[in-house]
């Protein structure tokens, strides 16, 4: 196995996420981090921020972590041999007002990584540009969206829930000027790119 210091971001993620599942810990990573792993690190975040999906205590989190060199520092753990450092916000796991339905799979030669689907990944990114007006967040979901297998008739669904159909429309326009001829081909017409994982694409639970 790479040195934790040479791991890119999904590698460190699928090694944290399954240390973490021997403890009975199930983590599922979110955030940017996701886009830099469904982009080929276009956009690139050093923030793994999983979310914790039962009831393991902070305690035990921390615990297991120091058994591969990540400490407890304010919200964070680090670990010295790598920019990498590990963030659990508080769950439930949702998008929204919407809870996340297929977790994504994809295998790494260091573990499993359970994270968001890209077009769950488009909409985390959209609901921090809807709601909190974060427009590096709009290019992430951009890039995303031009990069990976996205359903964006589910996003557009997810965008008219959340009272979003006209800054959606404005959106999906953009994404046209972006990217013509790539943004809005059908998911199976797509070519992902994960280049440290094995799989050509990602599966779901």
């Amino acid at each position: 196995m790479k040195r934790l210091g040479e791991m890119s971001v999904g590698e460190v993620a699928a090694y944290v996420a399954e240390h973490l599942r021997q403890s009975d810990i199930n983590v599922v990573l979110t955030g940017g981090s996701c886009v830099s792993i469904y982009t080929d690190n276009r956009y690139l975040s050093y923030d793994l921020d999983f979310i914790e999906e039962g009831r393991s205590t902070r305690k035990k989190i921390a615990a297991c972590l120091r058994e591969i060199g990540f400490q407890e520092k304010d919200r964070y753990f680090t670990h010295t041999d790598t920019r990498f450092f590990v963030e659990f916000p508080s769950g439930p796991l949702a998008i929204g007002d919407e809870p996340v339905g297929n977790i994504a799979l994809l295998e790494f030669a260091t573990g499993t990584l359970r994270l968001l689907s890209a077009t769950d990944c488009v909409k985390d990114r959209l609901a921090n540009y809807y709601h909190w007006k974060d427009r590096q967040c709009l290019d992430q979901a951009i890039m995303v969206a031009a990069d990976a297998e996205v359903d964006l008739e589910e996003v557009e669904r997810w965008s008219r829930h959340e009272g979003m159909t006209e800054e959606f429309e404005r959106i999906k326009e953009l994404l046209k000027r972006a990217f013509p001829g790539t943004a809005f081909q059908p998911a199976d017409q797509h070519q992902s790119r994960y280049p440290d994982c094995p799989m050509n694409g990602n599966r779901t639970e």
